[in-house]
């Protein structure tokens, strides 16, 4: 025999319809998430039962999907159980956490802290019905309507188990989320890592388990042997082995998990992607704040106590708590770099020639990381490339240049014993000049072409005079290109000449080419702006056109110097203008490659008439 408590069906206390699109449109991110409430409502059940009772006995979950011959989805639990005026004030009191303080439970033990977990199956169904039965109690039967309406009944004549079952008929287009392949998929991935056993039935009428041991939460030595276990879990993560594994903890929180290095460099796009479980419950499988922005080599997979979840459960309450184990576990991260840099200098080897431009980016920007990192990145020098505590050990002056060209321009006539550091690549150039900050005694200076090119030798005074007429006519010959011509004494004396040409100058040319297809007005405009930046260069010391530096040490130069033949001079003159511009690494223009086609073709005339 079974009674109603009440004689007519009472209404909610809101607008159900609202309620509902209320959760399907801005609080959870889908459906799907009905049979995340269900677990999460069955496990916070099961643990309050161990609490009253004991852990005695084997107390489960067992899930039971859709069917063509059961249209319904049923999921039971072996918890605690619910009386009828508990079912009334848990089950139909909207957005009160009414299960906490109803079975008096502590907040940090209970995945569920908000009365809207039922009602998310709403998003599936029409009908949600609740068969409960607390022990030494008679089963109750609630049953909720989507129209808004609700019902509870006492089964007197019932002699069911204590625990829950929940039945829902979902509507045809949300039949696929309560069928067996969804529903396992669902599940394991919500609940794998649950410490209550997660059953699911299966067609031959026996049921599958999910369950997993979170072998990411390890410590001591269980984590030791579980090692492979763990890696093999970062694989499937990242879709290749790590390159290494941290121990994370944050004791604050009861936070535990593992960070797994990414042996590629993730694209400049990607965001952190870090997996969150709240005992054992996942709350977000994307989560961008669990660790400092700094740490994007790493993802990350964690469990914790005390961190607090959002009224949906899928992402965590940016708190204090939240603060703080972000501090912790990016202590760990730090930890692991010193740590590697002292024993294992290969792996950190690695671990920057992977994360290279990620790493400089964040130390060019963040004094913290940049006194522990910066050391270990490299860079390219006139002596090759070196890590940047090599090259403070071998100068504490450091020269550097601020552009890729200038470094191209100067790099043959760098001495090996003095390099100069290539500050053309992203954030080299802002790292170079932080050096003095990080490490004492360190100074660094920029070089400039203007500069590089007076500190270069004059030849002898004895010379002077051949050195003008050669200046004076190289220089005539290379008027078209708006090029002049020094002539200094350097090594190596097989260089015979250095284009020259800092940034000032490149882009006057740049205006250069521009004024001859402009229009007369932008001409003019283009030209007036050519004169006032060429006044502002002299004025800063920079090269007021492109330079051609001889090499007065060249025998090639010396002989040219002497030859009174101007056919050969003048094609001699503009190859080696041609060749210093490919020296470094310069594009040649339409009237450059013209210029060498047709100079290579004079000389080969005038060697085959003589």
């Amino acid at each position: 025999m079974s009674f109603a408590v009440g004689s007519e069906n009472r209404p909610f206390q809101v607008d159900l319809h609202g309620v509902v699109d209320l959760l399907s449109r801005h609080i959870y991110s889908g459906p799907q998430v009905y049979l995340r409430e269900l677990i999460q409502n069955g496990r916070d059940a099961i643990a309050s039962r161990h609490e009253n009772e004991g852990s005695a006995g084997r107390r489960e979950i067992r899930i039971f999907p859709v069917t063509a011959e059961n249209p319904v989805f049923r999921l039971d639990d072996d918890g605690v159980g619910l009386n009828a005026d508990e079912m009334s004030q848990l089950l139909a009191t909207v957005g009160r956490s009414s299960k906490r303080d109803i079975f008096d439970l502590p907040r940090e033990d209970r995945l569920g802290q908000f009365g809207i977990g039922l009602l998310s199956c709403f998003m599936v169904t029409d009908e949600i019905e609740v068969v409960s039965r607390k022990a030494g109690e008679s089963a109750v039967r609630w049953v909720g309507f989507a129209a808004g309406t609700f019902s509870v009944t006492v089964l007197d004549d019932l002699d069911l188990p204590v625990g829950t079952s929940v039945r829902l008929r979902p509507r045809a287009d949300e039949a696929e989320l309560c069928r067996h392949a969804k529903v396992t998929e669902l599940a394991t991935r919500f609940a794998q890592y649950l410490p209550v056993p997660i059953l699911i039935a299966n067609a031959s009428g026996g049921f599958d388990a999910i369950n997993r041991p979170p072998v990411f939460a390890l410590t001591g030595e269980a984590r030791l042997e579980h090692r492979g276990d763990i890696l093999e879990l970062g694989t499937q993560l990242l879709g290749a082995r790590p390159l290494d594994v941290i121990e994370l903890g944050g004791p604050a929180t009861g936070t535990r998990g593992t960070a797994y290095i990414l042996p590629y460099a993730p694209p400049p796009s990607a965001r952190a992607a870090h997996a969150v479980y709240l005992g054992g419950m996942l709350v977000d499988a994307r989560n961008q704040d669990l660790l400092p922005e700094w740490a994007f080599f790493v993802r990350a997979v964690v469990d914790s106590s005390g961190l607090k979840p959002t009224a949906s459960r899928e992402s965590l309450v940016a708190d204090e708590s939240l603060e703080a184990t972000r501090e912790e576990l990016g202590a760990a991260l730090r930890a692991w770099i010193i740590r590697v840099g002292t024993s294992a200098p290969h792996k950190l080897a690695e671990f920057v020639s992977i994360h290279q431009l990620g790493l400089k980016s964040l130390v060019a920007h963040d004094d913290e990381l940049a006194s522990f990192l910066t050391r270990w990145l490299s860079v390219e020098t006139t002596a090759g490339r070196m890590s940047i505590e090599d090259l403070i050990a071998r100068q504490k002056h450091i020269r550097y240049t601020e552009s890729l060209e200038e470094f191209r321009q100067i790099a043959a006539i760098v001495p090996a014993e003095d390099p100069v550091v290539n500050g053309g690549y992203v954030y080299d150039a802002e790292i170079i000049r932080r050096l003095p900050f990080l490490f004492e005694g360190t100074s660094v200076d920029k070089v400039e072409l203007a500069s590089l090119l007076d500190s270069l030798a004059v030849p002898a005074l004895s010379e002077r005079a051949a050195v003008l007429d050669f200046e004076q006519r190289a220089s005539a010959v290379l008027t078209a290109f708006d090029v002049q011509v020094g002539v200094r004494s350097f090594a190596p004396s097989d260089v015979s000449a250095l284009y020259l040409a800092d940034d000032a100058v490149l882009r006057g040319m740049q205006r250069s080419a521009a004024r001859r297809v402009a229009s007369s007005l932008w001409n003019d405009v283009l030209a007036k702006a050519e004169k006032s930046l060429e006044t502002a260069s002299e004025l800063n010391g920079q090269l007021a056109k492109a330079t051609l530096c001889a090499n007065w040490d060249n025998p090639l130069i010396r002989t040219l110097a002497q030859s009174s033949d101007e056919a050969v001079f003048n094609r001699t003159i503009k190859l080696l203008y041609v060749q210093a511009m490919l020296a470094a690494h310069l594009p040649l223009g339409v009237a450059q490659r013209n210029l060498l086609s047709e100079s290579l073709g004079d000389l080969v005339q005038l060697s085959l008439n003589h």
